[in-house]
């Protein structure tokens, strides 16, 4: 019995030997295995400290204004960043209440709290445990891409998973070496996608509930907060009531957490998640939305012109790189310009509809080459449209591309196409279509190999197929969204594709530009009427400025000639023939006024520019004897009269013509020479960025405006004083402000345009259509004074109203010099003319008393005559 029980011992002490070996094996294999795979893993696809260091996120560049308030933002990913400093109490509160109440208290893993999950999850069975991941866990996690489970076994999924969890604490445990608590937290909040367009708290913030992340309440950020678990699912946009259970378990936990009241939590719950603010960002909402979109361009120029790169020498990219752009614009400025042009367009696009009711203006009083114009650029704006080069790009991406192995750059727009078909079929030649401009001679070679080869046919017939699925698709009518000028939004109507491209053409469109004069900063910018619809910017583009251009003849003859101001010339045609003086012209130049006809009266210059008679103008500039002095007052006030347009014309012509407004220019280029009277005669060149910052906020690029002297003070001032005349008497706008100005229509009543000057603004406004035939029909209806005059008068209006602009309306223009009230005295330059002529005419003895009685008498008549039928 004894040796039985011995027997016993002693095999349950061999076994417990073996145990404890097994056991020590199995220590050390496991001490082998997790070092070998920490040391994997560690080697492996985990984020290098220096990848930890310098964290790489596509960062949005935030535009701003003058004051400091941001309003739009270049991106791939919205993602604006955000320093702790800044961060909203809110969020913090809820970010550490409900996903990591112990963050300050572990060194990136809880192993409490992991060992809570553990237990109540896997050994109870409770569900509601809590998550085990920290705040540096989940960092972890968006710094490096999950693997895909799909199609795994449970024991390959299993494996996986540990070596995912492993990486996490691996990197968790490197992030908070390299990082601070409070730099964790930031990364965190700003990589994290909160999806519709979202990244980072900031965007998301402003996605959701339109406001910074700095002002959300706590219900706000705590919704945001309850997204981090799962965005898709607790989206309050898709899914409110999921959203708001959610919300509500992030508030109890801050209720636990000391930071909200358990009355306050009460009244929360029971709140709806409100998403009256949601919207996706897009580049046509918001303020500017033209002008940020020709900022971006100018950026990439001026970074490609200035040399300006980063540190490394890479280039900046303002979609990715997160600058801050600090630009001019007056945000207050901006809101009135919008308004003003918005109303006014308003009005005048209701008379167009009425003044072209069953009349064509593709047709309307063209000749047959007219038509062919017309239509052929109208049929290019249809081609240009979305719908087009989707059908396009169905029909003839394939083949074009194969075409394309071989002819790498070859152009084959429709234009070309057509003519290579026309050209194989005899009924033109490569000669006519290279002179007529439709192909180009660079690649003729090319050209005329395609025509020849077999992907050729295929080319055509797959263009014929186009063209019939075109007529097909374009002339039938469909529900559409179209522009409604009356609402400033969308409408749907039910139109052919054609005839909407043929509607969207015929909406007049405005540009307006307010520049500071004495530093040249753009207060407010508006390039069109609506941005979603019509993208092209018209405060860059080039129209004739019709007798906007008419005070810089007048300051050349009064500066340069030293004619008085008080000078009279007669109102009659005037020619300039070939041969005369300095002009360059080939055939007589013999223009009319406004109205078509002349009076005979006799005009000073201010009466001539108020009326804005052209024959007053063109007998300024024949005593000048050259366009070349205007030319030079025009380059002295920033135009730069060497630029040619891209057919080798000069955009200021060395022509007659130009001192009637026959030129191109932009409205940026024409305010900017306005801020000369405004400015005592020295151009300030008009900018609209201050500084741009990179996203450490170093400086890389400051603005400064060029100044450059233009016109003496003296006859500065007397610009000023005519330009006044201008808007004074019958014409007065009701401002406080010291006001001139000066309008200009163009031929056809095309262009309509005021500029307008006062000590601290300059303001121009342009009124027509993208294509000149989109117009008024009358000078009633299409000039200045009526098209683009009331725009500046109301935004003027409203500025001086708008307490948030406090616009100084008691400045004055600069004192003029000695000597202004002498040269400016009519009735004295008068007087000392008529006892000229007398001395003259006791001379001669042949006085005749009554002529300039009835020349004044003539005069008044037909004032109210002109005030209707001239361009003011």
């Amino acid at each position: 019995m004894t040796d039985e029980i011995e027997n016993k011992r002693k095999k349950r002490h061999r076994i417990f030997k073996w145990l404890v070996y097994l056991l020590w094996i199995g220590i050390i294999a496991g001490t082998i295995f997790c070092f070998v795979l920490f040391n994997k893993l560690s080697n492996g696809d985990l984020p290098s400290f220096e990848q930890l260091e310098n964290p790489q996120y596509d960062l949005a560049s935030v535009i701003y204004d003058i004051n400091g308030e941001s309003f739009g933002k270049y991106y791939v990913e919205n993602r604006e960043p955000i320093r702790f400093e800044s961060l909203s109490p809110n969020v913090l509160n809820a970010l550490i209440a409900t996903e990591d109440e112990r963050f300050y208290n572990h060194s990136g893993i809880d192993l409490e709290a992991l060992g809570r999950v553990i237990t109540k999850t896997l050994l109870l069975n409770k569900g509601e445990s809590g998550g085990g991941s920290t705040i540096t866990q989940q960092l972890a996690k968006l710094l490096f891409d999950r693997p895909n489970l799909s199609g795994m076994g449970s024991v390959k999924r299993a494996i996986k998973l540990v070596e995912v969890k492993l990486k996490e604490w691996i990197t968790a445990a490197r992030l908070e070496k390299s990082y601070t608590k409070d730099e964790i937290i930031t990364m965190y909040l700003n990589k994290f996608e909160f999806i519709n367009g979202a990244h980072g708290i900031q965007a998301a913030a402003e996605t959701y509930f339109g406001k910074r992340q700095k002002d959300l309440n706590v219900q706000e950020a705590a919704t945001l907060v309850g997204m981090l678990k799962n965005p898709s699912l607790y989206n309050p946009r898709r899914f409110p009531e999921k959203s708001k259970d959610r919300r509500n378990i992030v508030l109890s936990q801050m209720t636990k957490a000391d930071h909200l009241s358990q009355e306050a939590y009460d009244t929360l719950k029971l709140k709806e998640v409100n998403m009256d603010n949601f919207t996706r960002s897009t580049q046509s909402e918001g303020p500017a939305p033209y002008f940020r979109s020709e900022l971006t361009k100018w950026i990439r120029d001026l970074f490609n012109e200035k040399g300006i790169v980063k540190p490394d020498g890479s280039k900046y990219n303002v979609y990715t790189d997160g600058l801050k752009i600090y630009t001019t614009i007056d945000l207050n400025y901006q809101k009135q310009a919008e308004k003003a042009v918005k109303e006014h367009m308003r009005w005048n696009q209701k008379r167009y509809w009425n003044v072209w009711r069953g009349k064509n203006p593709w047709t309307f009083e063209a000749d047959d080459i007219q038509k062919e114009i017309r239509l052929d650029i109208l049929e290019r704006r249809v081609k240009a449209s979305e719908r087009y080069l989707n059908l396009r790009e169905r029909f003839l991406k394939e083949t074009i591309e194969k075409i394309r192995q071989k002819y790498v750059d070859l152009p084959l727009s429709d234009n070309v196409i057509k003519s290579l078909m026309n050209i194989k079929e005899g009924r033109t030649s490569f000669r006519s279509e290279i002179d007529n401009g439709k192909i180009s001679k660079k690649y003729r070679k090319d050209y005329e190999e395609l025509i020849k080869i077999k992907g050729w046919d295929t080319l055509e017939d797959k263009f014929n197929q186009l063209q019939s699925k075109y007529n097909e698709v374009f002339n039938k009518k469909t529900n559409m969204l179209v522009y409604d000028y009356q609402t400033d939004s969308e409408k749907e109507v039910e139109m052919s594709p054609y005839d909407s491209v043929k509607f969207h053409n015929q909406h007049l469109q405005s540009g307006m530009l307010a520049v500071d004069p004495n530093n040249g900063h753009i207060k407010a910018w508006v390039g069109g009427i609506n941005h979603k619809y019509f993208k092209y910017d018209h405060v860059n583009s080039r129209r004739q400025v019709g007798s906007t251009i008419k005070p810089f003849v007048y300051a050349t003859a009064i500066s340069l000639q030293g004619i008085s101001p008080c000078q009279q010339y007669e109102d009659i045609q005037y020619t300039i023939a070939p041969g005369d003086a300095n002009f360059d012209i080939e055939t007589e130049w013999s223009p009319a006024n406004a109205n078509e006809s002349f009076t005979g009266n006799m005009y000073n210059l201010y009466q001539g520019l108020l009326y804005s008679k052209n024959s007053i103008t063109v007998r300024l500039v024949k005593e000048m004897g050259s366009v070349s002095v205007i030319r030079e007052l025009l380059s002295n006030a920033g135009i730069d009269t060497k630029m040619r347009h891209p057919n080798g014309q000069l955009v200021v012509p060395r022509l007659p013509s130009i001192c009637l407004g026959a030129l191109d220019l932009t409205l940026k280029e024409i305010t900017g020479a306005y801020t000369v009277f405004a400015n005592n005669g020295t151009y300030t060149e008009p900018i609209f960025l201050d500084r741009i910052e990179d996203k450490n906020g170093k400086v890389i690029y400051k603005g400064l405006a060029n100044r450059n002297a233009a016109i003496n003070p003296l006859y500065n001032s007397v610009m000023v004083d005519m330009l006044m005349n201008n808007v004074s008497g019958g014409f007065k706008f009701g401002l406080k402000s010291k006001t001139g100005g000066k309008t200009g229509t163009t031929n056809d009543y095309s262009d309509g345009w005021f500029m307008g000057i006062t000590p601290n603004l300059v303001v121009g406004t342009w009124v027509g259509g993208d294509d000149k035939w989109i117009r008024f029909l009358t000078l009633d209806d299409g000039q200045g004074y009526v098209m683009a005059r009331p725009i500046f008068e109301n935004f003027m209006k409203a500025v001086e109203k708008d307490p948030n602009i406090n616009f100084n309306t008691k400045v004055e223009f600069k004192a003029p010099p000695a000597g202004f009230n002498d040269f400016v005295d009519c009735a004295k330059y008068k007087q000392k003319g008529i006892q000229d002529e007398q001395a003259e005419i006791l001379k001669s003895k042949t006085f005749n008393d009554e002529f300039e009685e009835e020349l004044d008498e003539e005069f008044d008549e037909e004032f109210e005559d002109e005030m209707e039928e001239e361009d003011f």
